[in-house]
């Protein structure tokens, strides 16, 4: 299906949780006449919203992963993203900004600016999305609009603007007033096409009016014609009005806002409306490639159909047909049989079945014009993964990836569940970059990290649901290190005599503390005591100790290690002789330089209302933490602190609980530094029994 380019949307449904984002979406489908019932989201119809199609999502009400689906809305082709709004899913909401043109940002009429609207708009801003603000739930009791505008200016520092009066709110609430054609708009709520227009109730006709002048005010900042028609009294046509406000909306000055109630069927259309006039076209917003051939050098890509392909995967799914690679094609055209090349791997594949998605269902295409998201099969590649014609070796600079904050170790009940947690591990490290694995040397225990307790849940239930892997999780670890705190002298020799050729080594010197480096060798041997050829023997034998601590068996960081004279056999001396006996010296210093536990610091930023400033302070006292600041913006405030890691497992929980779910936080590592006595002893002592017990 070749369309303009000019009327296609690429657009991201971005919100809150619970702020009504797939209810709007299903309800988008179901006006562009992609399905013929709606749904609840919850699945209590045994059914569940369309774009929820993990059955995960259904039961939990929470959109997890970010289905694509694509739209007619009159001659205006739109893709559209559904994206999660619980914090833990950030990836997914990072990943859909990267490759679209414009967003809708969901508020409820009631709760108006929550934390993770704030933390999403962060997300609009960092990839430049244009947007357009639709406050949902105005059939809601305390159901205000105004107070949400508000917020938008002073919590989110946009320029919003009112494009809509409600008419009525509550139970009362009926439709909306439209600013720019001044005519009133009533939403008969179990029709399909059912929109009323007519003349501006008498009763609302002042409040209209009052709201037309700061429209008016807002756009004339885009166009000066509108400033002269109001100064000369004059009408402002709506068209010109439209292409004002367009124009502000794409320069991310300006921020439209529409009213409705998505669960009763009301002021959807108009919505679809906006998104047409004013959300960008793929010609609207400049996209960069880099140059890998000319030392990354920045590529404005043209979408243009006739120019060389350029194009990002940005996400990937299992499917029942094979892997799943969600495409936005930036640059040329996809065509089925075309030959690509993955610039990272560098390997050439051709485009096999090439889909249009619509949630879970999928339409087969041959061709996908610039501009496009489209999904391909059987490409193997990562998410992120960049796609250009074998011409090019162009890189899109990649999204985001927030560090993972949580890890739990994994054990599989048994050996068939063993193989399933290995396959569903490996597609789930593909399909998202903040979701890590690795195995634990020591334990041999499988470690999973990820972005907060629910990321991690998600994925051990659906282990059990996709692959039929049942697990059993251990609690969080810390990953501690080890190190030193004064200088020791060593030596040691390494005999061992037991017929045939022995073992021969002695290696002596000095252990010191190192700030500059985690690991300094230094050699200062004279006269040859140890040969040259057996001096990197002794660097490795140190630097092999360095992998486990004698304290509670975590790396060693911070050591320098002189050796300065030592003594070899002609006959006995060997490589391995001298390796085993830099490790006994290692050992003999360590304990001497009054070695000490170091546990992971975390720069932990606390956001939420001014009034829980109070509670967030308590939380950061209670976990061993000290705060390093702390402002406010309006209505919120910003706590900065630095808390050990091994004190904030099941903080999101406390959080949410001791702030009715309104702020959030963010951490990532700070330093390193000494764990107090009493807590040193005791993982001490948990790691001696250990040790015994698996004797």
């Amino acid at each position: 299906m070749a369309y303009e380019l000019s009327k296609l949307r690429n657009i991201g449904i971005s919100a809150h949780i619970d702020s009504g984002k797939t209810t709007l979406t299903e309800r988008i489908l179901f006006f562009c006449d992609k399905i013929h019932a709606i749904h609840e989201v919850r699945g209590k119809d045994g059914v569940g919203a369309t774009m929820d199609s993990m059955e995960l999502e259904k039961e939990r009400g929470i959109t997890i992963a970010s289905a694509a689906t694509s739209v007619q809305w009159k001659d205006t082709p739109i893709n559209i993203i559904d994206t999660p709004g619980h914090v833990d899913f950030t990836i997914e909401v990072e990943r859909s900004l990267r490759v679209l043109d414009g967003g809708i940002l969901v508020l409820c009429s009631v709760a108006g600016v929550q934390s993770q609207s704030i933390t999403v708009d962060r997300q609009l801003k960092r990839y430049k999305v244009p947007r357009v603000a639709f406050v949902n739930k105005c059939d809601r009791t305390g159901a205000n609009p105004y107070k949400v505008k508000d917020q938008l200016r002073e919590k989110l520092n946009l320029n919003a603007v009112m494009i809509q009066v409600p008419i009525g709110l509550e139970e009362k609430h009926e439709g909306a007033i439209d600013l720019v054609e001044m005519k009133a708009y009533y939403f008969d709520a179990d029709e399909r096409h059912g929109v009323r227009v007519e003349d501006i109730p008498a009763d609302l006709l002042d409040e209209a009016n009052e709201k037309r002048e700061e429209l008016l005010d807002a756009a004339s900042m885009f166009d000066d014609n509108i400033m002269e028609l109001m100064m000369e009294g004059e009408d402002v046509p709506s068209d010109m009005l439209n292409a004002a406000i367009r124009k502000g909306v794409l320069a991310l000055e300006l921020c439209p806002v529409f009213v409705g109630s998505a669960y009763k069927n009301k002021g959807v259309q108009a919505l679809l409306d906006g998104v047409t006039n004013y959300l960008p076209c793929p010609t609207d917003v400049e996209n960069v490639a880099l140059d890998l051939d000319n030392e990354e050098k920045e590529v404005v890509l043209e979408s243009k159909d006739d120019a060389k392909t350029v194009a990002l995967g940005f996400k990937l799914e299992d499917g029942q047909f094979g892997q799943l690679t969600y495409v936005r094609v930036y640059q040329g055209m996809l065509k089925k049989g075309g030959e690509l090349i993955n610039v990272r791997t560098q390997k050439k594949f051709k485009v096999g079945r090439l889909v249009r998605m619509h949630s879970n269902n999928m339409e087969d295409i041959t061709e996908a014009q610039a501009g496009d998201i489209v999904a391909l099969f059987g490409v193997e590649c990562a998410s992120g993964d960049t796609f250009c014609h074998p011409d090019l070796n162009y890189s899109l600079t990649s999204m985001y990836v927030p560090n993972a904050v949580i890890s739990l170790s994994i054990n599989p009940v048994d050996k068939s569940a063993s193989d399933k947690m290995a396959k569903a591990l490996n597609r789930f490290t593909k399909e998202d970059p903040t979701f890590r694995t690795f195995v634990d040397k020591e334990s041999n225990e499988t470690i999973i990290s990820g972005m907060g307790e629910l990321h991690l849940e998600v994925y051990i239930e659906r282990m059990k649901r996709e692959y039929g892997a049942v697990v059993e999780t251990g609690a969080p670890q810390v990953a501690y290190r080890e190190t030193i705190t004064q200088p020791a002298e060593f030596n040691y020799t390494h005999k061992k005599q037991s017929g045939g050729s022995g073992q021969y080594g002695r290696v002596a010197g000095i252990m010191e503390p190192n700030t500059e480096e985690n690991y300094t060798f230094v050699n200062e041997i004279k006269g040859g005591s140890i040969p040259t050829e057996y001096i990197p023997s002794c660097d490795k034998g140190f630097q092999d100790s360095m992998t486990k601590g004698h304290l509670i068996g975590f790396p060693v960081e911070g050591i320098k290690m002189t050796i300065n004279d030592g003594q070899y056999h002609q006959v006995d001396s060997s490589d391995k002789a001298f390796q085993i006996a830099a490790r006994g010296a290692f050992k003999e210093a360590y304990m001497k330089a009054n070695p000490c536990i170091l546990e992971p610091i975390m720069k932990v930023t606390l956001e939420g209302p001014a009034e829980f400033q109070g509670n967030l302070f308590g939380l950061v006292n209670q976990r061993r933490g000290m705060i390093l600041g702390s402002s406010e913006e309006g209505s919120s405030c910003v706590v900065e602190a630095e808390v050990p890691l091994s004190e904030m497992f099941g903080f999101s929980t406390v959080l949410r609980s001791s702030t009715q779910g309104k702020a959030e936080f963010s951490m990532e590592v700070a330093k390193y530094a000494p764990v107090p006595k009493g807590i040193s002893d005791e993982l001490m002592r948990k790691y001696e029994e250990e040790k015994k017990s698996n004797n």
